[in-house]
């Protein structure tokens, strides 16, 4: 039996209920313990970009070509120099990898040796590979200045942000000329890092396609950045497993009865749905994103703010509306009282998901307030919530009075007012789900046809950031599944929930109750 077979004729034959590779040369056949299967496996370890995702839904064989992605290079005469690091973010999230290299590697090199306390294999002909953790940026330095020309991630999504991904960058390099250089990862399409995963690789791949676009960047000073793109797996290409276990699909079904979010992610790998997310059962786009509209006079506009540094800060403006009929597009729309809008958004990133531009409160202060005179809204806008950290005073500062101190701007003293969110024990769940109250209220789910009672929650066209994140937020189904997961990228969330609680309308008054402080 030969070891991995990857750029060989390769025959697949069925024996004893197994799809076995026998790899045929001028010399004859011989059957190989492994090799990649025609489909995404194969496009992935052939794959030259410098940078590759290997994306899709369960079962494709994502973590088994990830570490053959490693082995094709072992014996080819560079020794220790071939050196390989596999991340996840804590060591007992790599129990599963672990097995499979198990599994693997001695059946194919029976000379490696595994050490338990550095989580190495070593191969007797000089090669390393290493599984270890990174959560955080500061991980990184755990990492600082070592050398890998091989850096894998498995289940990328998991990290919250691409911090330490990108630090790790760094370390990818060696001095043997003609040797790879390769940052490699495998994702399911769900966690708290599906928004910038879902960016940074431009997905969807097209349908049918397994690869998706090669996105080759250039950084400030106009040098070239690695080029990357994404490969997509299904289920269906691993006649491995479907051979040996024909009815797994069906199981596939059968966990997710019920669920269809949950059934696109396991089953087809889709980008456009977070399965357990928090609003992806109530969230419908055809619904709930109108065109942009002229607010009648006679509703009222508030500003909402979510406070953030390093991490992104969210503004949004909307409007309540009093029960009138509003014309949005070609046509004229009832409304329900106390109908939220969201009718314009400022959110303060630096492009890169989950990072903020780190601008000083009196910056972001005059930046709403020009965008307000722009709008021409600025007169009518009223105090909406603000995240309620900000009214604390710490060491003599507050920033909501940094933020409200008035200025000049445009030749006129102006300045912002906000009052603080409720931060009261439980209001967070309660915001949620105000929120999943209001989607439903917009898009009823029973199929009731008629005038809606009750005030839903509508987002215009041009809050592009509120529809990239605020769908697709995972709950935390760690540590509170009534709770989405704080690592997540939930700023315009957050901003969107204080909106939402403060505007509560009282039955009968139809006055905006101050459920904030």
């Amino acid at each position: 039996m030969s070891n991995i077979a990857t750029l060989a004729i390769v025959d697949w034959r069925e024996l004893e209920g197994q799809l076995r590779p026998y790899v045929i040369t001028e010399a004859g056949e011989q059957e190989a313990a492994w090799a990649p299967q025609p489909g995404s496996q194969e496009a992935f370890m052939s794959c030259p970009a410098e940078e590759v995702l290997y994306e899709g839904n369960r079962g494709p064989g994502k973590t088994d070509a990830l570490l053959m992605d490693f082995c094709q290079h072992i014996g080819c005469g560079w020794g220790s120099e071939w050196r390989g690091i596999l991340f996840r973010q804590t060591y007992p999230q790599l129990s599963d990898v672990i097995v499979k290299s198990h599994k693997w590697f001695p059946m194919i090199w029976p000379g490696c040796r595994y050490n338990d306390s550095s989580h190495t294999w070593t191969w007797s002909t000089g090669e390393t590979l290493t599984f270890s953790y990174g959560m955080r940026e500061k991980d990184y330095w755990n990492y600082h200045g070592k050398e890998w020309p091989w850096i894998a991630f498995e289940e990328l999504t998991t990290w919250a942000d691409p911090a330490f991904f990108l630090k790790m960058f760094s370390c990818c390099r060696a001095s043997v000329p003609g040797m790879p250089r390769k940052i490699r990862a495998t994702t399911n399409p769900y966690g708290p890092g599906h928004n910038w995963v879902k960016m940074r690789y431009h997905l969807p791949c097209a349908p049918g396609e397994i690869y998706g676009p090669l996105i080759e960047e250039i950084d400030e000073d106009g040098a070239s950045l690695p080029e990357r793109i994404a490969i997509h797996g299904c289920l269906e290409e691993n006649r491995i497993l479907l051979t040996a276990d024909p009815k797994y699909i069906g199981k596939i079904r059968t966990a997710a009865k019920g669920n269809k979010a949950i059934l696109e992610a396991w089953l087809h790998g889709s980008w456009d749905i977070v399965a357990g997310g928090m609003f992806d059962d109530v969230w419908e786009a055809v619904k709930h994103v109108v065109p942009d509209f002229e607010v009648p006079f006679s509703w009222r506009i508030y500003r909402a703010f979510d406070w953030g540094s390093s991490a992104p800060f969210s503004v949004g403006w909307w409007a309540v509306s009093d029960g009138t009929d509003v014309k949005i597009g070609n046509r004229v729309c009832s409304t329900v009282r106390g109908d939220l809008f969201r009718i314009a958004e400022w959110y303060g990133w630096n492009g890169e998901p989950n990072r903020g531009v780190k601008m000083l409160n009196h910056d972001i202060a005059k930046g709403i307030i020009e965008r307000e005179l722009t709008m021409g809204i600025h007169e009518r806008c009223k105090a909406g919530p603000a995240d309620a950290s900000i009214f604390k005073t710490e060491n003599g500062i507050c920033y909501a009075n940094e933020l409200m101190r008035s200025q000049f701007i445009q030749g006129k003293k102006r300045k912002l007012t906000f009052v603080s969110s409720n931060s009261a024990p439980g209001t967070r769940k309660l915001g949620w789900g105000l929120m999943r109250e209001r989607f439903l209220a917009t898009a009823p789910k029973d199929g009731r046809i008629g005038p809606r009672e009750f005030p839903g929650l509508f987002v215009t066209t041009r809050c592009d950031q509120f529809r990239r994140t605020v769908p697709v937020l995972p709950r935390d189904m760690d540590r509170d599944p009534d709770d989405v997961n704080t690592e997540a990228e939930d700023h315009i969330a957050d901003e969107s929930r204080y909106m939402t609680v403060f505007a509560t309308v009282s039955r009968g008054s139809g006055r905006l109750q101050g459920v904030a402080c």
